[in-house]
């Protein structure tokens, strides 16, 4: 029998915290489709000193919970991710790292940084929306092609959120004519999501797919993310 996937949850565990309840149960809902077991697993930022800590892991998933307690962290666990092309989900802070992970990493923006944390330093290529999206939920639009549009299936869905920053609209043009493409655009244009361009899985989400698990529902996005580990 083949041993079980792996799926490294990169964040700062709290129980508190509604998308950490709601993600082990998007998980079991989604290997319950698997011929082999899946097996997740926390690690917290402080933890994570280099790409070593992510050895023999399918698939990475960056959650919410941001700040993390260690920003660094994080971000070498979606390089480590983004290089190795394993199969990635960004959900919520995880979107915004990831964003700050290819601006950096990619674009060569060593100073590209989150408004949250930096105190008013570098380019803010996340930052505070003017209407934050706490507990709030949207109609949104799919790219059609991308990969999130062939997971849900549909042109529009609806999500939820639990958000107060974003990407920044100064650096949407550079970071989508270069690595990124939109993957979904909120009600008045604004972008929801992004893949990376030429990775086998990379999708970050300003939304929280996963809070769909309880309500016992399998998030499409999450269904997605353990086939292409599957797959890999």
């Amino acid at each position: 029998m083949a041993a079980p996937l792996r799926i490294a949850l990169v964040g700062d565990h709290d129980p508190a915290i509604t998308a950490h309840r709601a993600i082990p149960l998007a998980l079991d809902l989604a290997a319950s489709r698997l011929p082999r077991g899946l097996r997740a697993e926390w690690l917290a930022t402080d933890a994570i000193d280099g790409a070593a800590r992510l050895d023999g892991f399918d698939a990475v998933w960056c959650v919410p919970g941001s700040p993390y307690r260690r920003m660094d962290g994080a971000l070498a666990a979606i390089r480590h991710a983004r290089e190795a092309s394993l199969p990635f989900l960004g959900t919520c802070g995880g979107f915004q790292h990831a964003v700050i992970e290819v601006a950096r990493d990619v674009l060569g923006w060593a100073d590209a940084e989150h408004e949250e944390t930096s105190g008013g330093a570098g380019q803010p290529v996340i930052h505070q929306l003017e209407c934050g999206l706490v507990e709030a939920s949207e109609t949104l639009d799919a790219v059609p092609g991308s990969r999130l549009a062939k997971a849900y299936g549909a042109a529009r869905f609806d999500e939820s959120y639990r958000c107060r920053f974003g990407l920044n609209p100064a650096y949407r043009q550079a970071l989508v004519d270069g690595p990124f493409a939109i993957a979904a655009l909120g009600p008045l244009g604004d972008v929801r999501a992004l893949e990376l361009r030429g990775h086998p899985f990379f999708v970050c989400t300003l939304f929280q797919p996963e809070r769909a698990a309880l309500a016992g529902r399998l998030p499409p996005l999450v269904a997605a993310f353990v086939a292409a580990a599957g797959e890999r």
